[in-house]
């Protein structure tokens, strides 16, 4: 009966890792996504080892290793004068000691993709296009979602995973617009082969300069590279799929080492997006109602966690539903408990590494000297909070 359904607003990455995690609980769901069809826009994700231990969890180790890129190293370098400030070894023995499971890249398509095909084989999973979601009710022992074209959907609850601008959010939290950081990215996908030849490494680099950076990681098995360019600007234009504006981006980038600029060339489209986030949150349910990703807890990408994060929700709330014999409100109060201080330091602390990333002057020297200080260890232990802080169930540990 599909009134026996959970619900869940929206097809990204969150929404379908929810999916998946809840049917695998034996739970029907009915997945609703606004847009024409499924699809991610293609850029890059850095996947933490925290993520992997959730894919073992979901059984998507097989697919996401058949098309991720597990980089040997992260490295940090000077955007003006090109010298290495710091390299991080990734992958190797001890990182691995460390953290059980290693540390990837994966373009978007790709892990929407897995999730996607995994959602297919299940009987459990039912998937509605162009439905968007825009406000609900909470009644007679279910919830009702109500979309814009105005069609009704009854479930035992609902899930929302409709992103930064969340209608469910609206609803729940009330806290307007989300914060504008004053800072952009463009993001772009080039060739291999047309990456030059010393670029071509199988490393995530970030070239730091004053108040840019730029990333640049190989995806899809090696076969393309991902390239995110952001610095601060006033601009501001909802949504992802914008085209950049080339010569404000070589304005930004003016003056800074030949090979920064090398890769910025080699694009000649650039897709754009304001950089926004909103403040930690300590309620995000309001009875059978409850957030996921970044509905729940939007982050800036400094901390490469955001989807990371949202797969970490979707493995917790669906141990909390099943644990809940059918107290969805209940379930939901326990998720977000296990869940709202741990996404809330990676929102606070992605806000402190963009500071960080875009120093400049004195400022950028004293990061440079301390970066350029620290042993992989003592970088293995400033990230322990993160990739080896949640157990198996989606929950904080500590």
């Amino acid at each position: 009966m599909p009134e026996r359904q959970i619900l869940i607003a929206g097809g990204g990455i969150g929404g379908f890792a929810a999916a998946l995690a809840l049917s695998q609980k034996g739970r029907a769901v009915h997945l609703i996504e606004q847009a024409s069809e499924f699809g991610e826009i293609g850029a890059g994700i850095q996947l933490g080892p925290n993520v992997f231990k959730m894919f073992d969890v979901l059984g998507l180790t097989d697919p996401i290793n058949d098309v991720a890129v597990f980089p040997n190293a992260m490295g940090m370098m000077d955007g003006l004068t090109g010298e290495r400030i710091t390299r991080i070894p990734l992958n190797t023995n001890e990182f691995r000691a460390r953290f059980e499971y290693p540390y990837g890249v994966i373009y978007r398509p790709d892990l929407h993709n897995a999730l996607i095909d995994a959602c297919r084989t299940s009987p459990l999973v039912e998937l509605t296009l162009k439905q968007k979601v825009v406000d609900f009710e909470n009644a007679d022992g279910g919830v009702k979602a109500f979309t814009e074209s105005g069609k009704t959907y009854a479930g035992e609850a609902l899930i929302a995973a409709d992103g930064v601008w969340s209608k469910a959010r609206a609803k729940i939290v009330n806290d307007g617009k989300p914060r504008v950081s004053g800072h952009i990215a463009y993001r772009a996908v080039l060739p291999t082969e047309e990456v030059p030849e010393h670029l071509r490494i199988k490393e995530v680099i970030l070239w730091a300069g004053p108040k840019t950076h730029l990333v640049h990681y190989p995806l899809h098995r090696g076969e393309i590279f991902n390239l995110v360019a952001v610095f601060h600007s006033d601009r501001y234009e909802e949504g992802w799929d914008v085209f950049g504006d080339t010569d404000e981006l070589n304005q930004r980038f003016a003056g800074e080492h030949e090979n920064v600029l090398m890769m910025l060339d080699k694009i000649e489209t650039w897709k754009m997006w304001v950089l926004v986030d909103r403040e930690p949150v300590k309620n995000w349910s309001e009875g059978r109602v409850t957030l996921l990703g970044d509905a729940a807890h939007p982050m800036l990408q400094y901390l490469a966690q955001g989807a990371c994060m949202a797969i970490e929700d979707a493995v917790c709330v669906a141990n909390k539903i099943a644990a809940s014999n059918g107290d969805f409100e209940a379930a939901f109060q326990a998720y977000q408990k296990d869940r709202y201080l741990r996404t809330a330091r990676v929102q606070l602390m992605a806000r402190v590494y963009g500071e960080f990333y875009h120093a400049a002057g004195v400022t950028g020297e004293l990061r440079n000297m301390m970066l350029s200080q620290r042993t992989p260890e003592q970088a293995y232990d400033g990230n322990a909070w993160l990739y080896a802080g949640v157990d198996r169930t989606g929950a904080a540990i500590g």
